[in-house]
């Protein structure tokens, strides 16, 4: 039962199997299955007050302020008013509160809009509109193109041949490349005939809902015969439908139990580390303040005893108080109130302004503004700035992250002539921006306008009908399994299988060599204006082993010819030994394009001899049709004809990165910050975005790659790996080993370990699901964090998440996660700090992150300017509070020794009430808003400034010790100054002054004026408002001291207003100044003295980076150097190729062909529109 959200009654019971059946809600509902609902809400209307005071009051200081009202409410010890408590206490949990509500209440939005997205669902034998929160298991529901998929559906038909639905999963794990899936065909007899839909009874029984999104077994019982059920057939929520008409699905897991929302991590409440550090601080102050009180408490106990019980007619005890014991233990809790101060709640109002002042700069920057799609930056939670400054790892994503999702032909290698790079006049090559001349296609009516080349030569080259460079634009208009879809005449459409397939194809249609239409057994190709047809006789498919796909074709001039193109460190093994010069030639332009991070693919060709191919062909097919060994025998067939090829040359293609990539990551690599990228993209492709984006290089010394099949390969793996980089590590006497040897429960903190180099790791997702289980995960922390780069492919959303938590127990660093997609939710949520991307991926990652931009580049300047800012204004904010508020107490501590023990208040009590409210906030408000050591430029422009907050070391146990410190000495000096300055003194004319008003006045004044002075030290950049809140806050203690004190502010409230006359009587004597003076100079002197000499005996690495700015401020900035290109080059393959197995077999076997199109082989042509055109293209 539920009741305002909360469930009651018996525990469900762990699913072990999944049973249902179509179209039977009844039978399906006694199984309790979760409806298709989500809720990534924290709170409700009736949970949201006891949950969010109970995350509230987790805080040591929120719990202590309600303990403090509760004493404030006993009139035996109360010694101020209970107002002075619950007013600000009441201020700081509505203000949490009501920000919190307003966090929690966009999640209800977000939930409420995807909750209510309209979905067809078939009822009682008509398709009705539901929301999606009211699909239930079960249930049979009709997408249409473009749309999302509802839940995770069995996939029962489809408007395409033989029920194959095209789907892109680009929100559960990153590729844009489009997936086929397809229908058993049992089911796709049922087409879209809604009464043969509405009688499919078939029953499923599958696994209980798991997250691993590349598995799924069951089996479907029809009519007495069961069918197994696979991956291939099922469609995930998170995906979306393309190029399919509609399609209709059977609901198999809803809601919570898709395996999107299995791999969404909790929604946590998430606090920084100053946050902790505070908690501890406070238990700390309150140890000392318990301190405090028992001494004073004793001490009045003591005196009662000695002294106070002969002076009971003078000093009368209070109602009730019989002994000098008791007379102690009331005093112990009425001192517990009166030095509650070191703890002021103001400290947490402060903090929440000083954060909430910070978050907007974050939102006001127009330099992390992206106009292009209107995206200014985003603070969407303002209680974790500060920790923003202290980032030591960023777990990235990559696709739509990194990079734009926009493959473009970039450069190619034709016959041992590079094409792409652009020339002056005098030979110099340019680099290309959005000025440099494009070529002109309008010689090819077929071309794509959206197409950009610079290089004109290859166009020449083109128009010449050079026969080397028709040769390769044919072979990429051939060689791939791109499918062409015309609707209507002139809108053409390519449904490309793998992105980089798309730009090659798109890149020889734009050059002359337009691919029109396929048929099972042809190829419609456009060449030079010219239709021509080829016979399509065989697809040699690609896989991830053979890493390269060929296709062979009869011409229509009659002529067989095998095309193929793949990887260069296989194709290489297959060419002629009269191709060897050119492929010198070849192997030196590929150097350079791996070099600039371009994705390399090599193209060659061999004429065929009919007899041989028939011969083959019959091979072939035996081959194919065998029950035994099929795989490995049409292996070897491929492997036999795919030999003494010809070399044509090389693509290189372009993944586009965002702009300003590859400069973001050096920069945050100088700040010593490590980035992990986490893609759900293969190998060779994440690689290669590594070597593009300057992740890695090749002066590293090693990139280990670690893709063992068993959890012995993955340990051998990264402990040789482990071995290289640092061999001292397998020493008994390594620190590390001798702390892990003592058996505990509790995982321990590994401290750094330093590489005796520069390395990188790239490790796969099968690999990496054995590396993090038991003792593996220690052995993959330790090396993986020795490494500059780690690169993690193939790795499931959950698996991005694990990564991020399994840093955070081993590691004592802030991490940060970015993404732009579904599947990143579950790792920004992790994070300490998560950051989305809005992005092409839709908005999910946005409205799971705690703070979004449009661009990658922008989090330098949220890291190195707002995130070093806030944690340095926080920091000195913390420090200076806890210095002035040590100070005022004290004062009360030493005061307690003249007085009886009698908890008496130094100051007046309209001094004590608006010390912290109105004297000192101001001040301390405009240094923690506007502070700032150096500006934004010089941040950008030295990372090593960031390094101290990833060490934390401006605020942190010995920096409070040292605080608390100086505030004892200060509170010394401020109480015996002008304590040693009132005793037995007269004034000019005669008169005493030695009385407890002036000398409170006297102290209370010396007290603001220290404060202002140092507070004035700690300022770094002076603004107009810093000035003002300093000077006006010294003129408004004044200006109130002088009213209060006034004879006409005694007449009217004389109860309230004691101090009558004692402003202008002691104020205006010399040597009260003279006191101030030595005391403001006592205090300060030590303060300056010991900041001089450690800047010039022990200056921190921070210091040294100041010093250099201080010096290139006084110089004039040097001319910017004019930017050389120089290629470079490497010796790595640059090969990736986002490709899927299985499409060649498909298209051979027609199953996934529509009747022919009328304007197949006629007509004009006309480029894509934005409105269909691929994303991934």
């Amino acid at each position: 039962m539920s009741l305002f959200g909360l469930k009651f009654g018996r525990k469900k019971l762990k699913e072990e199997e999944r049973q249902l059946q179509a179209n039977n809600r009844d039978f399906n509902l006694q199984f309790e299955y979760a409806n298709n609902s989500i809720k990534t809400s924290k709170y409700n209307f009736f949970t949201f007050l006891p949950l969010n005071l109970f995350e509230q009051f987790q805080r040591i200081a929120n719990a202590y302020f309600l303990f403090l009202l509760i004493l404030q409410l006993i009139p035996q010890i109360s010694s101020l008013a209970w107002f002075t408590t619950v007013v600000p206490l009441v201020l700081v949990l509505a203000v949490s509160g009501v920000k919190d509500a307003i966090d929690d209440f966009n999640r209800h939005k977000s939930d409420k809009h995807v909750n209510n997205r309209p979905v067809q669902v078939l009822i009682n034998g008509m398709l009705k509109d539901e929301k999606w929160m009211n699909v239930q298991v079960g249930d049979i529901i009709k997408l249409e193109n473009n749309n999302f998929v509802t839940a995770d559906l069995l996939l029962l038909s489809s408007s395409e041949p033989h029920s194959l639905t095209y789907i892109e999963t680009a929100e559960l794990d990153g590729e844009t490349n489009l997936k086929v899936k397809q229908a058993l065909t049992v089911t796709a007899e049922l087409g879209e005939d809604l009464q043969k839909l509405t009688e499919f009874n078939g029953e499923v029984k599958c696994e209980a809902p798991n997250n691993k999104l590349d598995k799924f077994t069951g089996t479907l019982t029809l009519r007495g015969e069961k069918y197994a059920l696979d991956n291939e057939k099922m469609l995930l929520r998170g995906c979306t439908i393309r190029n399919t008409e509609w399609c209709f699905g059977l609901v198999i897991y809803a809601g919570p139990d898709t395996k999107l929302m299995q791999n969404s991590g909790k929604t946590t409440f998430k606090r920084t580390s100053i946050d902790r550090l505070m908690n501890v601080l406070v238990l700390v102050i309150f140890a000392f303040l318990a301190l405090m009180c028992l001494i004073l408490a004793i001490g009045n106990g003591i005196w009662e005893y000695d002294k106070g019980y002969y002076f009971q007619v003078y000093l009368p005890w209070a109602e009730g108080v019989n002994s000098a014991s008791y007379s102690g233990f009331l005093m112990f809790w009425s001192y517990v109130i009166i030095l509650n101060t070191v703890v002021p709640i103001s400290l947490y109002v402060s903090v929440e302004i000083i954060r909430l002042g910070n978050s907007f700069y974050i939102d006001w920057d127009r330099k992390m503004y992206y106009p292009l799609n209107d995206t200014p930056a985003q603070a969407r939670t303002t209680t974790l700035n500060e920790e923003l400054g202290q980032i030591k790892y960023i777990f990235s994503d990559k696709t739509g992250t990194l990079t734009q999702n926009i493959m473009c032909f970039n450069k190619c290698s034709i016959n041992g002539k590079s094409y792409g790079d652009v020339y002056d006049m005098s030979g110099q090559r340019i680099e290309i921006n959005e000025n440099t001349e494009k070529v002109d296609f309008s010689y090819n009516q077929l071309a794509d306008p959206k197409f950009a080349f610079y290089d004109h030569s290859l166009v020449e080259a083109v128009k010449l009908r050079d026969v080397p460079t028709h040769r390769f634009f044919r072979l990429l208009s051939l060689c791939h399994t791109v499918m062409p879809e015309e609707k209507k005449e002139g809108n053409l459409v390519y449904q490309a299988q793998s992105p980089d397939e798309g730009a090659l194809v798109t890149a020889a249609r734009n050059f002359g060599f337009v691919f029109r239409a396929r048929t099972p057994e042809t190829i419609t190709v456009v060449e030079m204006g010219e239709t021509k047809i080829y016979k399509l006789l065989a697809i040699l498919d690609f896989n991830n082993v053979r890493k390269r796909m060929s296709v062979i074709v009869r011409s229509p001039e009659g002529d067989l010819t095998l095309y193929c193109k793949g990887a260069d460190t296989i194709l290489y093994e297959l060419l002629h030994s009269s191709c060897d010069s050119l492929k010198e030639e070849t192997t030196e332009h590929l150097n350079e394009f791996a070099g600039e991070g371009l994705r390399t693919l090599v193209v060659a060709y061999k004429n065929l001899d009919e007899d041989y191919f028939q011969d083959w062909i019959r091979r072939h097919h035996e081959a194919s049709t065998a029950l035994e060994g099929r795989e490995d025998r049409l292996s070897e067939l491929y492997e036999e004809i795919e030999k003494d090829l010809m070399l044509l040359g090389a693509t290189a293609i372009e993944d586009k990165l965002q702009d300003g990539v590859p400069q973001t990551i050096e920069t945050l690599a100088k700040a010593n910050i490590k980035i992990w990228v986490l893609t759900g993209d293969k190998q060779e492709t994440a690689m290669n975005i590594g070597y593009s984006c300057n992740l890695l290089n090749d002066d590293m010394e090693d990139v280990f790659i670690i893709e063992g099949s068993t959890p012995d390969d993955v340990l051998n793996e990264l402990r040789n790996a482990r071995k290289k980089m640092k061999p001292d590590s397998f020493l008994d006497s390594d620190e590390i080993n001798i702390q892990f040897e003592k058996s505990s429960k509790n995982p321990k903190l590994i401290p750094d370990e330093q590489a005796n180099g520069v390395y990188g790791l790239v490790i796969t997702g099968h690999s990496l699901a054995y590396a993090l289980e038991g003792n593996l995960e220690l052995e993959l922390v330790r090396t993986a964090c020795m490494c500059k780069v780690v690169i993690c492919c193939r790795v499931t959303p959950l698996q991005k998440a694990q990564v991020v938590e399994l840093v955070k127990k081993y590691k004592k660093a802030v991490t940060l996660a970015i993404g732009d997609g579904a599947n990143d939710v579950s790792m920004i949520k992790t994070a300490h700090i998560g950051v989305g991307i809005s992005g092409q991926e839709g908005m999910q990652a946005v409205l799971s992150s705690d703070f979004s931009f449009a661009q990658f580049r922008y989090l330098q300047r949220l890291l190195l300017v707002h995130g070093r800012w806030s944690y340095i204004r926080m920091c000195k904010f913390l420090k200076y509070f806890f210095y002035k508020n040590f100070a005022f107490t004290l004062v009360h501590f030493w005061y307690g020794f003249f007085s009886g023990f009698s908890a008496q208040t130094v100051y007046d009590e309209w001094f004590i009430t608006l010390y912290n409210l109105v004297y000192t906030s101001l001040p301390v408000l405009g240094m923690s808003l506007f502070d700032q050591d150096v500006d934004d430029r010089w941040s950008m422009l030295f990372p090593q400034l960031y390094v101290p907050g990833q060490q934390n070391l401006y605020f942190n146990k010995i920096v409070f010790v040292k605080c608390m410190m100086q505030g004892i000495y200060s509170s010394l000096i401020l109480f015996f100054i002008p304590y040693g300055a009132m005793y037995n003194t007269m004034r000019s004319d005669g008169k005493a002054i030695a009385d407890y008003q002036s000398f409170a006045l006297m102290a209370q004044t010396c007290l603001l004026i220290v404060v202002s002075v140092q507070i004035g030290l700690d300022t770094s950049y002076w603004t107009v408002v810093n000035q003002f809140f300093i000077w006006g806050s010294l003129s408004v203690y004044f200006a109130i001291t002088f009213t209060m004190y006034s004879d006409g502010m005694y007449l009217i409230f004389t109860a309230s207003f004691p101090f009558i006359g004692t402003a202008r009587n002691t104020l205006s004597q010399p040597n009260v100044w003279l006191a101030i003076f030595l005391s403001i100079t006592l205090c300060v002197l030590p303060v300056v003295g010991f900041r001089f000499l450690k800047a010039q005996l022990k200056p921190t690495p921070s210091d040294k980076v100041l010093l250099k700015i201080k010096e290139a401020k006084k110089r004039p900035p040097p001319p910017s150097p004019k930017r050389r290109l120089r290629r470079t080059s490497t010796r790595r393959s640059g090969y990736a190729f986002s490709h899927q197995h299985g499409f060649g077999a498909l298209i051979m076997s027609g199953r996934n062909m529509r009747p022919k199109s009328p304007f197949a082989t006629t007509g004009t042509f006309s480029p894509n529109s934005d409105k269909h055109k691929h994303k991934g293209l």
